[in-house]
């Protein structure tokens, strides 16, 4: 469990909708972290808990009316109200790249599985307009320190502005498979991606943490559609000598728009999660000779089944 943290000791000053009561609001915001966390089962992470209570999550998908996606495609919704926000859905970002505002209940899992401590530094890969970077940033508290990278234009812009109130984070517009640029002690990638890249895990400080979404593309005959047709969230955690591998669980995701594929590579890697076995990989290995028996290997890395 992540050490709980006192926020009165370090809070941004937030600016809220006020279109309800603001106790009513409130009181809205810690049913929705209850909600989220006991979905998956983390409801005893109080630090965590506190966080998805306090980050006015409207604030982070822009003005209404908002759009939440559904198995048909995204519905508008027929009120301004921000409590409709807090529940556990996807909420557009930009509807026709269909890049959303995560569902609460992943990142939840995702975030308490990076177990982030007071003064730590984070890297958030694939920002979006900032909101589980908010999350993050409350995580670390004002001794530490969120980097996040955001590849699009206008998100990185709104990224800016929605996290302005939270001096402990700074915003990069660039290219996540350049970042982290320093030792780090925590990646958090938000778009999926065929492959760890190198920043992500030579970067990391000795028991760090790097969760990210492994997929491949979906694909036609024009190429790749924007979005992941198998991808798994991972954790891998550098130990003095090597690196630990989990895998958390089946996740959808963006794919990532800057990173340029080989079909051999997807072709393999779509064939190892049809096998499945992934629950059973406890090792990345890293630019070193392949030796044991691997669940997806390339030449310069692989992940290892444990023995």
């Amino acid at each position: 469990m992540n050490r709980p943290i006192h926020f009165g000791e370090w809070m941004p000053a937030i600016a809220t909708v006020k279109t309800m009561d603001e106790e009513a609001l409130a009181n809205c915001r810690r049913a929705f972290a209850a909600q989220v966390l006991s979905k998956e089962g983390v409801q005893s992470d109080d630090a965590l808990l506190r966080a998805f209570a306090t980050v006015p999550r409207e604030r982070f998908l822009g003005p209404p009316p908002w759009k939440m996606a559904s198995w048909c495609g995204y519905v508008d919704v027929p009120s301004g109200d921000p409590s409709v926000v807090y529940q556990d859905a996807l909420f557009a970002l930009q509807h026709e790249r269909h890049v959303n505002n995560g569902s609460p209940s992943l990142h939840a899992r995702g975030i308490h599985k990076l177990a982030l401590r007071r003064g730590e530094t984070v890297c958030h890969i694939g920002a979006g307009s900032g909101y589980y970077t908010a999350i993050m940033s409350l995580l670390v508290g004002g001794d530490g320190h969120v980097t996040a990278v955001e590849f699009n234009e206008e998100l990185a812009r709104r990224a800016e502005d929605n996290l302005r109130a939270y001096p402990n984070v700074r915003v990069v517009r660039g290219n996540g498979v350049e970042w982290p640029r320093e030792l780090t002690d925590a990646v958090y990638v938000n778009f999926a991606v065929h492959f760890p890249a190198e920043p992500w895990v030579e970067r990391l400080s000795v028991g760090g943490r790097l969760i990210m979404p492994l997929g491949v593309p979906d694909v036609d005959a024009a190429g790749p559609t924007g979005l992941a047709s198998y991808a798994g969230f991972f954790l891998f955690c550098r130990e003095e000598h090597g690196y630990a591998a989990e895998y958390l669980a089946p996740v959808s995701f963006v794919w990532a728009e800057a990173v340029a594929g080989g079909f051999d590579s997807y072709r393999r890697l779509e064939a190892a999660f049809s096998r499945g076995g992934m629950q059973h990989v406890r090792a990345l290995r890293w630019k070193t000779a392949r030796q044991g028996k691997e669940w997806y290997s390339e030449a310069d890395w692989g992940l290892v089944f444990g023995m």
